[in-house]
């Protein structure tokens, strides 16, 4: 497992964005918390998070390359449109989901509908870039508190990740979840 810094995957963009595509599993940090992610339309690195976190059932949220993505693989209504206007921001948008081979089947279950979220972090370039959804769930055992430093990551995590983008202490809060057809928002 290597720990690299921003200025690191800047110098290696190529090499990190072709392990991403090709389903490394990795820790990034984001706009709110560190994420744990894999390439959302691998079934297996997907597999291997859920496994990790002990997630079994509850669906997981994607990192889009872009607002186009959202776009082309979610229904879009003016309440949506609204919603696309605030981003990049710290928001997980639950969109219903029009093309079902978007993302991996295991990563929302019911397939019906997406978190979707659109960062607003230097590492969005990368994601751009790899040009695939990414998963984003927070970095730990699920029922666990969040990483907040390398300190505390859990070990099991860390020994079965490829690798960790890390730029120090991140004391942050996790994103808002807005259900948009509902316009519920909720704290987490």
């Amino acid at each position: 497992m290597e720990v690299l810094t921003q200025t690191e995957v800047r110098e290696h963009q190529n090499e990190i964005i072709e392990k991403i595509q090709n389903g490394a599993l990795f820790i990034y940090p984001t706009d709110t918390i560190y994420g744990i992610g894999c390439n959302a339309q691998d079934e297996q690195a997907v597999a291997k998070i859920r496994e990790l976190k002990g997630r079994f059932d509850q669906p997981f949220s994607v990192i889009v390359p872009s607002i186009d993505w959202i776009r082309e693989n979610c229904v879009i209504t003016k309440k949506t449109e609204s919603w696309l206007q605030k981003l990049p921001g710290p928001f997980t948008l639950i969109l219903k989901l029009k093309n079902e081979s978007a993302v991996a089947q295991n990563v929302a279950p019911d397939m019906k509908t997406i978190g979707v979220r659109f960062i607003n972090h230097w590492f969005m370039n990368i994601i751009n870039k790899c040009d695939v959804p990414i998963i984003t769930t927070s970095a730990n055992k699920s029922g666990e508190f969040f990483m907040t430093s390398i300190k505390n990551l859990d070990k099991d995590i860390e020994n079965n990740v490829d690798f960790i983008i890390y730029e120090g202490e991140n004391k942050g809060s996790p994103s808002k979840i807005v259900n948009v057809e509902k316009e519920e928002v909720m704290e987490r």
